[in-house]
């Protein structure tokens, strides 16, 4: 039972090309249950012009809508990826969203009676904010009635961090929830001094870094706002942006408001081989938002030895011990800027919370990760043998 191979199907709204820290933490899942021997199908959303290298990645029918621009939303019939999933006896599905395709994957693991686990990553009551027809408390509480019903329906629930399943329970989740932290792959072997000159950073320039979404829900306005006070401040310093969303206009018309466009750069999406450059160029990882899990960018940050300033609130904060990998600050810009610019301007402080954000991520490995969630497979497998066997005892 604790080595046979593992027969997986895996349900994503997010999958990559689209660039997100589900995505990015499914494609790491999928990569390592094959290492690790197991077989692994993938159900999501097709994407427009993308043709998939995984020939066990099946995609159905999706449409960008107002509010989901760069996501495509799947939509029924699913018959024909019904078919696709019928072709294979898989042991347990694991959806990734309790939306779209997590309804689907709920709807065929109770059909086909599979054992079925679904990670929690993201604070969806956060996001009311994108249905601008309806009242914003209204949707609120409609996606925590939803998610209440669809993790309660769940052999099991993973969860990234203690944040998120305070919201679980909080939000009474009874299901069994095991906490495993996604894994981050370690940074690749850039060249500081050639990451800077191939992205045409000064030497005397000292780079604020941050990766994600351009989102009203990331808190961008913080971040801008603190940029302004710790350029007053230091005309060396710049901050850079590496991503794209739906608030990216609204953000760039703050930078100009706030007369800091000379030194602020919106990047834009890039490719995720891409991201590792920019990490390796800059000085310091800054990161405002509070509705993340476990902020997955600010351990990526890490590897590449970047301390992290982060708001309080959320998961993201969780990955920092104050003092010891960043700062931990109010959702003020005043203190954000406040800690960055002090941080930045001691060197021997930089040096040393450099050294402990690298010691901090190397055990918490892509393998570990996989090896956790494979118990959690397993154990909701046996449990669903064991009721078989009482029916079958209370039938004879």
């Amino acid at each position: 039972m604790t080595t046979d191979r593992l027969r997986v199907a895996i349900f994503s709204d997010s999958a990559l090309p689209v660039l997100n820290g589900v995505s990015v933490s499914v494609d790491a899942l999928v990569g390592e249950l094959r290492n690790q021997g197991h077989s692994v199908h993938v159900f999501t959303a097709r994407y427009p012009g993308y043709k998939d290298p995984d020939p066990n990645t099946y995609r159905c029918r999706a449409i960008e809508t107002p509010i989901s621009r760069g996501y495509p939303v799947s939509y029924p019939p699913f018959y024909r990826m019904l078919l696709k999933f019928r072709r294979h006896e898989f042991d347990v599905i694991h959806t990734h969203t309790p939306f779209f395709l997590g309804m689907v994957g709920f709807r065929w693991a109770e059909s086909h009676d599979i054992p079925i686990v679904s990670t929690y990553h993201t604070l969806y009551d956060r996001y009311s904010h994108y249905f601008k027809l309806l009242p914003h408390r209204y949707v609120r509480f409609r996606i925590a009635k939803h998610t209440n019903f669809y993790y309660n329906h769940m052999d099991h629930v993973i969860t990234p961090s203690e944040a998120s399943l305070k919201w679980l329970r909080r939000h009474t989740v009874t299901a069994p929830v095991t906490v495993i932290p996604t894994g981050i792959p370690q940074g690749q072997t850039i060249s500081r001094s050639d990451a800077r000159r191939t992205l045409g950073i000064p030497p005397d320039s000292k780079v604020m870094l941050y990766v994600g979404r351009l989102a009203r829900e990331k808190n961008i306005g913080v971040l801008l706002e603190m940029a302004a006070l710790a350029f007053a401040e230091d005309r060396s310093l710049r901050l850079w942006l590496v991503g794209d969303g739906p608030y990216r206009d609204e953000c760039v018309a703050m930078a100009r408001t706030l007369g800091i466009g000379d030194r602020v750069r919106f990047v834009g999406a890039v490719p995720r081989t891409e991201v590792d450059r920019f990490y390796a160029a800059s000085d310091l990882f800054v990161f405002a938002s509070i509705t993340e899990t476990q902020g997955l960018v600010v351990q990526e940050a890490m590897t590449y030895g970047l301390p992290a300033v982060a708001v309080t609130g959320g998961g993201a904060s969780a990955s920092i011990i104050d003092g010891s990998n960043g700062f931990v600050v109010k959702n003020d810009p005043i203190a954000f800027a406040r800690v960055t610019i002090s941080l930045l301007h001691n060197d021997a402080l930089h040096a040393r919370l450099s050294d402990q954000a690298l010691k901090s991520v190397r055990n918490q490995g892509i393998s570990q990760m996989c090896e956790d969630v494979v118990t959690v497979y397993r154990s909701v497998i046996q449990g669903k043998m064991e009721i078989s066997k009482d029916a079958s005892y209370v039938c004879a």
